[in-house]
């Protein structure tokens, strides 16, 4: 019996490709605008009602945004709403933002399971930074995340101590990085005594474990993030759609 040929993807899904390699390739940055969708669909020889497909999936997986009256924009982690785009640690009552503690940020050879994760090679270069996240006057946050130094090559403590705004908006800004989506995996941990002392809080006390694998375009992972969570004040939320 001959095998039937594989099915082409939809044209609409064909364009959204189409304009993630060209969001990859940099051809449109991170808050710059796209072009009209009539200037797309005769870029791609496509109809309008095409285009708008391709743009409401690439809006539904936050790589653009759409504003009204004004068009169609590249997501971008610098927006004023969008700087803790990925942390889901909300305040039970009115307290304020984060603010950062930068711990350290150093190179160092990426262990076996780092280098798993972000698709090195065993013991290729990382940098690994450390900070505390504090809310109240009290630390809140411990985070702790590894980059491929060929991505990040020039990030020092003094960069981002330099950088006002979200690391994620320096990562644009600085580096041409742009996280699209991540990948979380949460469990309860004792707090061991290293971050307990960091935490000012008892050692073994409950604390949520929430590590992350971050991915710029093309899936390809760029940042793995372990963090523990002080939760007395504070509680994980995630909107399900």
């Amino acid at each position: 019996m001959p095998s039937r040929k594989p099915r082409s993807a939809p044209l609409y899904e064909q364009i959204r490709q189409l304009i993630v390699a060209a969001l990859a390739a940099g051809e449109w940055k991170p808050g710059e605008s796209l072009p009209s969708e009539a200037a797309l669909a005769e870029r791609f020889g496509a109809s309008a009602g095409t285009v708008r497909r391709a743009l409401d999936e690439l809006t539904a997986e936050h790589l653009v945004e759409r504003r009204q009256g004004s068009g169609t924009f590249v997501s971008t982690h610098a927006a004023p709403r969008q700087p803790f785009r990925f942390l889901r640690l909300v305040p039970d009552d009115d307290a304020q933002a984060f603010t950062r503690e930068l711990l350290s940020c150093r190179r160092l050879r990426a262990t076996a399971p780092i280098a798993l994760a972000l698709g090195l090679r065993p013991a290729e270069p990382v940098i690994e930074v450390r900070r505390l996240l504090h809310r109240r006057e009290r630390p809140v946050v411990l985070d702790e995340l590894w980059l491929p130094e060929k991505n990040f090559e020039g990030l020092t403590a003094e960069v981002i101590e330099s950088h006002a705004g979200a690391l994620y908006a320096l990562f644009e800004a600085r580096f041409g990085v742009h996280m699209v989506r991540a990948q979380e995996q949460l469990r309860a941990v004792a707090a061991p005594r290293q971050a307990a002392v960091l935490l000012r809080v008892p050692e073994g006390q409950p604390l949520l474990s929430v590590e992350r694998l971050a991915f710029t375009y093309g899936d390809r992972p760029v940042e793995l993030r372990r963090g523990l969570y002080l939760t007395d004040h504070d509680h994980y939320r995630n909107d399900l759609n």
